[in-house]
């Protein structure tokens, strides 16, 4: 699978933003083999896995331009990359423990001249900025998760949704949300592909828990 499966579910991308989509692909697998932040196996699958994947929270979340976005353990950059590429006027942090893979989500952004990401070494805790939303790919159980953001948000409120939380996740969630309210957007309605089948983006207003 290619760029060409980006552009079939986000038609109106700019040249600019094909061509970084197209980017990516040399530039993951360069890193990849330095620093192993992507498994071997999902190379192959790179637009669908990590890519498309990281995109289905534009299909629950148009983000207004100025919008301040927090990655949390980002990894390689994902979802953060591939939402500063769609989303260009938004600026996004991406936040890991990992040493080397800030490495590389700063090499990918400067190979693709990618210029509204910051990348920061360190734990979600110690990031003293403030953020209208916070996006992440599963990393931990979200009643955890949700401890790690008090005092993130802000008050300011520009987008259609308020201020929160956009997580990606599959699986039966039932417990792991329990006594929260959240929403459930099956990436399935979006995308084609049993990889989409049970994978979801949870949104949770930052007014529904404590933070």
């Amino acid at each position: 699978m290619s760029v060409e499966l980006i552009e079939k579910y986000f038609p109106n991308l700019s040249e600019k933003q094909k061509k970084q989509f197209a980017d990516l692909e040399a530039l993951y697998q360069e890193w990849n083999e330095k620093i192993n932040v992507i498994s071997r196996k999902d190379m192959d699958s790179l637009y669908e896995k990590h890519i498309l994947h990281s995109l289905g929270i534009a299909k629950v979340m148009e983000f207004a331009p100025n919008t301040r976005v927090l990655d949390i353990g980002t990894g390689g950059g994902f979802p953060g990359i591939p939402l500063a590429i769609l989303f260009p006027e938004v600026q996004f942090t991406l936040v890991d423990s990992i040493g080397k893979k800030i490495t590389v989500v700063n090499e990918v952004s400067m190979g693709i001249s990618l210029e509204n990401i910051i990348a920061i070494h360190g734990r979600a805790e110690t990031v003293k900025d403030q953020f209208h939303f916070v996006v992440s790919r599963a990393v931990t159980q979200m009643p955890v998760f949700l401890r790690w953001l008090r005092g993130k948000f802000l008050k300011e409120q520009i987008n259609a949704k308020h201020n929160g939380v956009l997580y990606l996740k599959g699986g039966d969630l039932g417990e792991e949300l329990s006594g929260l309210k959240a929403e459930l957007f099956p990436l399935k309605e979006h995308f084609k592909g049993e990889f989409f089948d049970t994978k979801k983006v949870v949104y949770l207003s930052k007014g529904n828990f404590n933070c």
